[in-house]
């Protein structure tokens, strides 16, 4: 059975074609960034029509996502899903069953299928982007909530708001790289359009003194949020998931701020990169299918 498989991003759309094993058949991706939700469907249509064998359709997206019903009560990064039914809209468009689930769960679901926590039964993925994401495995299900809503560790507050303006005091607002770069951004007086995540940690890899102090601050938010993380769920393994994986010394720069918190729990990055959307979306699916049409 060919599924196709979307991971909506703050600012890639990440399309595949995917198969009851977890392979990826056909894969692309195209830029969102500040495209409007009909842009992005058309998007979705349009390689659903390119891939006309797949019998399913499996999507990963931001927000508080009901992954029965695959509506969508809040968008996260992409404010025009708030209130919307992707689900439904999908399936009366194409005929076709449809899968819906936040993507961080869908990150972690492809820890747990084809990953490094094939074996775990407490972990943790952590996904850090234009937003900060996240999903806690524990005693061997994943934790959803009451409301679809665990697993939001961009909402933790790092200090206590002095107004009602909560945002600028979580970790969604210093430990993503939307965050890196508008800090690098603003003391460099530049558009933060012209400044990308890559850009801030190759300046401070050549000694730009600004740089370093963007990037070390990033990293001490992050530790501060792992230790937090690791001592309410005391996890086996805290995965970590987003493009700043696919930074060589990244897992290593961690390790050294982690070091004064003592934190015995191992961190990894997500085994999967980019494609764990894809792929635990496609999981998702799967499981969401009567036996006999897997």
């Amino acid at each position: 059975m060919d599924i196709a498989a979307f991971d909506i991003g703050g600012t890639s759309l990440k399309m595949g074609v995917t198969n009851a094993r977890g392979e990826i058949l056909e894969s692309d991706s195209v830029d969102i960034a500040q495209q409007s939700r009909g842009k992005i469907l058309e998007e979705i249509m349009a390689w659903l029509k390119k891939n006309p064998s797949c019998a399913g359709i499996a999507v990963s997206t931001p927000g508080y996502v009901d992954p029965g019903t695959g509506f969508i009560s809040m968008g996260g990064t992409i404010p025009e899903f708030d209130q919307f039914p992707l689900q439904q809209w999908l399936e009366e468009k194409t005929s076709l069953p449809v899968s819906v689930e936040n993507d961080a769960h869908c990150a972690l679901l492809a820890e747990r299928w084809l990953g490094n926590a094939q074996q775990l039964n407490d972990f943790l993925m952590l996904t850090i982007g234009t937003g900060l994401g996240g999903a806690a495995f524990c005693n061997g299900a994943l934790i959803r909530g009451s409301r679809n809503r665990a697993g939001e560790f961009g909402c933790l507050l790092t200090s206590r708001p002095d107004n009602s303006d909560i945002a600028p005091h979580t970790m969604g607002s210093s430990c993503t790289m939307t965050a890196l770069r508008e800090n690098y951004a603003q003391q460099v007086k530049k558009p933060v359009d012209e400044i990308t995540g890559k850009d801030v940690f190759d300046a401070s890899d050549n000694d730009d003194d600004i740089a370093k102090r963007v990037v070390n601050d990033f990293y001490e938010d992050l530790s501060a949020c792992l230790y937090n993380l690791a001592s309410v769920f005391d996890p086996q393994t805290i995965f970590i998931g987003g493009g700043i994986t696919e930074r060589k010394p990244f897992l290593d720069e961690l390790a050294a701020r982690l070091d004064k918190y003592g934190i015995d729990i191992r961190i990894e990055a997500a085994t999967y990169g980019n494609d764990s959307g894809m792929l635990g979306a496609s999981y998702h699916f799967l499981q969401s299918q009567p036996a006999d049409d897997k």
